[in-house]
Parts: C-alpha cells; sequence; structure tokens
C-alpha cells in the first residue's frame, strides 16, 4: 500500500519510513508546507493543517504534529512548541524548563488521516523529563533535551531505540493498526 505524508521535515519522514515500511505501507512524501494556525489545541491544528492539506493533493493522505507539553507551563507551549522552540534554541529553552518548579514534560503526536471521504486521527504519548543540558544531534529539534521515562538517554541519544519507544510511535501503531483493518494488509 502507499500512503502519502505531508512534511517538509527529512528526519520526520525518515522516522515515519522506518515504523510504516517494515508492515507493508510505502510511504511517498509530499514535500509542502502548509501554514498552521497558532493554537496550542493540537488536535484542532491538526484537522486544520489536514484540511488544507487534502484540498491542495486531493488525494487521501496524513500529517502529523508533535509537541512538549511542560507541567512547569500548565501544559504550554503544546502545539506552539516548534515557535517556542525556533525563538529559544536548547540552551535556552532548557534554562527556561529547569527555572520552573517542574521539569516533567509529555511529548505527544496527532496524527491526522484523510481517506478522501473521512478524517481520522490517531495519538501517542511518552512522559519524561526536561534535562538541564542538551544532550546528542540538536539536529532534530527538542530530541536532545527530553529523556523518557525509564531511559537515561535522550531521544537524541537512543538512535534507532527512539523508533521502538516514541510517541511518533504510538501513533503510527495506532494508524497502521488502522489501515490494516481499512485495507486488510497482512
Amino acid at each position: 500500500m502507499k500512503i502519502r505524508f505531508l512534511s517538509s521535515n527529512e528526519l520526520k519522514l525518515d522516522e515515519v519510513r522506518k515504523i510504516l515500511e517494515p508492515i507493508g505501507v510505502e510511504v511517498l512524501p509530499v514535500a509542502c508546507r502548509i501554514e498552521e494556525i497558532q493554537t496550542e489545541d493540537e488536535v484542532e491544528l491538526v484537522h486544520d493543517k489536514l484540511t488544507k492539506a487534502f484540498s491542495l493533493i486531493g488525494r487521501p493522505l496524513f500529517v502529523e504534529h508533535t509537541g512538549l507539553y511542560l507541567d512547569g507551563l500548565n501544559g504550554l507551549p503544546a502545539g506552539l512548541t516548534r515557535i517556542f522552540w525556533h525563538r529559544l534554541d536548547a540552551d535556552r529553552f532548557t534554562a527556561l524548563v529547569h527555572a520552573l518548579d517542574s521539569q516533567s514534560a509529555t511529548a505527544k503526536t496527532v496524527l491526522g488521516y484523510c481517506d478522501g471521504r473521512k478524517m481520522y486521527q490517531f495519538s501517542g504519548e511518552v512522559r519524561g523529563k526536561i534535562i538541564a543540558e542538551p544532550a546528542g544531534s540538536r539536529e532534530f529539534l527538542w530530541d536532545c533535551i527530553f529523556v523518557p521515562e525509564g531511559h537515561t538517554q535522550t531521544f537524541a541519544e537512543m538512535g534507532e531505540l527512539k523508533h521502538e519507544i516514541s510517541m511518533r510511535r504510538l501513533a503510527l501503531d495506532r494508524f497502521a493498526a488502522f489501515l490494516k483493518t481499512a485495507r486488510n494488509l497482512p
């Protein structure tokens, strides 16, 4: 089965392919950027992004949004994570979080799929903490500062293990289960 994924992020595309291709889903990249609404509500953000993407592409596809929900900021930045990250970078982001009363966080992915008739959403989340000093590659946004519960390394330090335990993995596993049922895949 072939399915389109709208993302201009090569690292995200690589991660999605590593998770979906073993179950027989060929991911076809659609490398364009949709102007995202600015909201902390990731479900609304993904719905809007998917609506815009489908009207542009006109074929079944999926989109996703991943964000951090900081306990010390009452769940922010949520859907605004990319904006926070690009304004602050790793060092200032961690300094901000470590000035708060809690460094605990939830990393959450919301994936939206449109088959041409109906929209579906799938999510996954992982609890963890923000460390004081970035560790590992800074290439994939906040992977260098987030350590999932039960682990001692950041996502950036984990290598392939991240693909097995991440919030994106959980959302994609739910999506894959849906696709298997909907398409009778093995």
